[in-house]
């Protein structure tokens, strides 16, 4: 199991930029997993934002975060980061980082993936 702990949400307007932290109190004794950014709306089902393939590094994004969100990880810290910028109303949501052993073919990782190990989430809200 890993220990995620999500951090850095908050209200900002529209256009503005937040940077979301998740990290891991703990750690797969692996060099590669798959680590996700996933969001969920009040009435709506949860969805992957981002994620990251710790062994390669590779990234993938949802086409409704694309070229506005940036998923990282700062290995010595073993934390990873949602950096959002150019934040919409349709972005408010709570936002939870997830990690999973598998979810991953080759270097990508998967977000229709039943991910095992979940933070608790951390509220984004955008004001127009």
């Amino acid at each position: 199991q890993i220990q995620l702990v999500d951090s850095g949400g908050g209200s900002v307007q529209a256009g503005g930029s937040l940077r979301l932290a998740c990290a891991a109190t703990s750690a797969y004794p692996y060099s590669s997993y798959c680590m996700a950014w996933f969001r969920q709306a009040p009435g709506a089902e949860r969805v992957g934002v981002a994620s990251l393939h710790t062994g390669s590094g590779s990234t993938y994004y949802a086409d409704s975060v694309k070229g506005r969100f940036t998923i990282a990880r700062d290995n010595a810290k073993n934390t990873l980061y949602l950096q959002m910028n150019s934040l919409r109303p349709e972005d408010a949501a709570m936002y939870y980082c997830a990690a999973d052993l598998g979810c991953y073919s080759g270097s990508r990782c998967y977000l229709d993936c039943p991910y095992a190990n979940w933070g608790r989430g951390t509220q984004v809200t955008v004001s127009s």
